[in-house]
């Protein structure tokens, strides 16, 4: 696919830098690919809208404030973000920095008292960073921010720690939000549950790369970034028996379609994925969509196309632009049927 094919134009007032008051009061434009309709609604509608009986798998990952902001022995000021975490007690981390001036091996930066980083060595443009902390993950919790997007351009606020959060978050890890989970709520899936609408889990670790800019001209060149997945056997065995009954298995969110997508490829229940979907490809799992809007020129955009239509797509977002859509993270959202 060729790049230019992922650009559109987006009024930057569309695009929303706060949530809004409550979760479900979100826009919500449904693409019933069947006959190519389009049309203006609202997440409050959702129930309503899925099929009777359709799996709902949704990304059970958990935001870390994963931003730590500190002072170099010199003086200056030092920043990292936290992308992966080297084992469960969360005192190695592989992670980003950046700083006034180049950070030397073995340096110790005071983040709070209580909590420092000392950079152990560096593989590229990542660190591998030691946190040096009695409780890394409680310390984490209480001096660390929430990585908002870059495009936001605002600093995170308190509150952005429950809304940059999905209500059912639980196995920490991201560094994102899983975006399109952001809209509901538990009354929403009590309406649902009334349905026969069941919910599964899975989990994938939302890194840094979800943000990062296609650069090339084909997409088949740009170098896909690797996150960790895990499709728990309860789920693996509902996808199965609603794939072997008919029932429609929903996806929320690019995640969760990249990671059981992952699953359907590999055969691999965990594990790390590098999957990128663009037009052309085979869906072997995925029946329905709900996502947000995402950016141009963005591997999440050619999912979105591969699963809905190029042209389907286009006309999707030239609507939603047109009717005034919020756009990516704290946006409004999509249907795809």
């Amino acid at each position: 696919m060729r790049t230019d094919e992922l650009l559109f134009d987006l009024p930057p007032e569309l695009i929303a830098s706060t949530p809004l008051a409550e979760r479900d009061a979100s826009r919500l434009l449904v693409l019933r690919r069947a006959g190519g309709t389009l049309t203006d609604d609202v997440i409050r509608s959702l129930p309503s809208l899925l099929p009777d009986g359709a799996l709902l798998v949704v990304n059970d990952t958990r935001v870390i404030p994963a931003r730590l902001r500190g002072v170099k022995p010199s003086g200056g000021k030092a920043e990292f973000l936290l992308v992966r975490s080297k084992g469960e007690d969360g005192r190695r981390w592989e992670a980003l920095g950046r700083a006034s001036k180049p950070m030397r091996d073995g340096a110790v930066i005071e983040i709070a008292p209580g909590l420092a980083v000392r950079i152990l060595g560096r593989d590229g443009m990542m660190l591998d960073v030691e946190l040096l902390a009695e409780d890394p993950w409680a310390a984490i919790e209480r001096h660390g921010e929430m990585p908002l997007p870059p495009y936001m351009h605002r600093a995170p606020e308190e509150s952005d720690r429950e809304r940059y959060q999905t209500v059912y978050a639980d196995r920490p890890g991201a560094v994102a939000a899983p975006t399109a989970g952001l809209h509901l709520t538990d009354e929403l899936f009590a309406a649902m549950r009334a349905r026969g609408i069941d919910r599964v889990s899975v989990t994938l670790h939302v890194g840094p790369g979800t943000f990062a800019p296609v650069m090339v001209d084909d997409l088949d060149e740009h170098p896909m970034h690797s996150e960790w997945y895990d499709v728990p056997e309860a789920t693996a065995e509902a996808v199965r028996a609603a794939k072997r009954d008919g029932r429609p298995v929903v996806a929320v969110g690019t995640t969760v379609v990249r990671t059981l997508e992952s699953w359907a490829l590999d055969g691999e229940r965990t594990g790390e994925t590098r999957l990128l979907i663009q037009p052309g490809y085979s869906f072997r799992v995925v029946d329905a969509l709900l996502t947000n809007f995402h950016l141009p020129r963005s591997t999440l955009l050619a999912l979105v196309m591969a699963f809905g239509g190029p042209e389907r797509v286009r006309a999707a977002y030239a609507m939603a632009v047109a009717l005034r859509y919020r756009f990516f993270s704290y946006g409004d959202a999509m249907l795809v049927l």
